[in-house]
């Protein structure tokens, strides 16, 4: 072997080898986020599509409504938008315990039209209304298929009788539904003309007596002008007119129930409609029975 081969072979020992340069990949956060959802990329790039889509669709219709262009061009989008896919197909409903959830889906979809932007809001909200459980209702769209309707029910309170006639009512004196006399809940019977009306008032006087008023079972409104109260004991109190009047009075008569335990002793009726003094009525005394002869 020549010198010139050795040296050759040594250097070539000798020299580290250059290692080829690695390219460090950059992940962006994006691409973090898309890697961690539980959805495939392509479905994400399909949403964003059709979010796109329905964000211009309903810029289109506004920019159509508020520029007053002729109710034709509107009517026309609005039926492209349907066809494209933006129709009514499902109603989400929220908020129902006590009415029939079907009768909620009937009226939302009573509508002629089904494009999401030809179904009138306001006009589903005011058919709503009209069923008598119903206090509020709010109704919105959720594109591309689906409206949302959330419903906020009147709470039943009292019954109220009128003319041998049962009606449940809420807080607001409002009337429910009808009711047979066997259907009749637990829950105070007002009694009287228009005395459902008066319901928030006789609310606010049984506030001022806390302890009595779970004891409470009716309440008759006399003469459209005063209440006389029915307690669970079986005796009545009769209360004079006037509001500031009647809370004295009620106050006064808790005062003496919590000393002298007024109720649940036997008396019939209890009259405190006279300021300067009460009066009371026993029940009548059953006669003897004849001894026998």
């Amino acid at each position: 072997m020549t010198a010139t081969q050795k040296r050759t072979n040594r250097n070539a020992r000798g020299r580290p080898r250059k290692q080829a340069k690695r390219t460090v990949k950059h992940v962006s956060i994006f691409d973090k986020i898309l890697r961690a959802m539980p959805v495939t990329e392509a479905q994400v790039q399909k949403g964003l599509t059709v979010g796109l889509v329905a964000v211009f669709i309903l810029g289109a219709y506004s920019v159509a409504h508020y520029s007053g262009i002729n109710e034709r061009i509107k009517i026309e989008l609005a039926e492209a938008v349907g066809n494209a896919g933006f129709e009514v197909k499902r109603v989400e409903v929220s908020g129902v315990n006590r009415i029939d959830e079907l009768k909620v889906y009937e009226i939302t979809l009573a509508q002629k039209d089904r494009s999401m932007l030809l179904v009138d809001i306001d006009e589903v909200r005011k058919d709503l209304l009209a069923n008598g459980w119903i206090k509020d209702a709010r109704i919105s769209r959720r594109l591309p298929d689906t409206l949302v309707v959330d419903i906020i029910e009147r709470v039943p309170v009292a019954v109220w009788q009128n003319k041998g006639q049962l009606s449940l009512i809420d807080k607001t004196g409002y009337p429910l539904e009808a009711i047979a006399r066997e259907e009749i809940p637990n829950l105070p019977v007002i009694v009287g003309k228009k005395a459902n009306m008066q319901f928030t008032k006789l609310d606010a006087l049984l506030d001022v007596a806390p302890a009595l008023r779970p004891m409470v079972t009716g309440a008759t409104w006399i003469g459209n002008r005063r209440w006389n109260l029915e307690f669970d004991s079986g005796e009545t109190l009769a209360l004079p007119e006037g509001e500031e009047t009647a809370s004295a009075a009620l106050l006064n008569f808790a005062r003496m129930d919590g000393v002298n335990r007024l109720l649940g002793r036997g008396v019939v009726h209890f009259d405190l409609r006279d300021a300067e003094r009460a009066y009371l009525r026993m029940p009548p005394k059953s006669e003897p029975a004849d001894p026998e002869i």
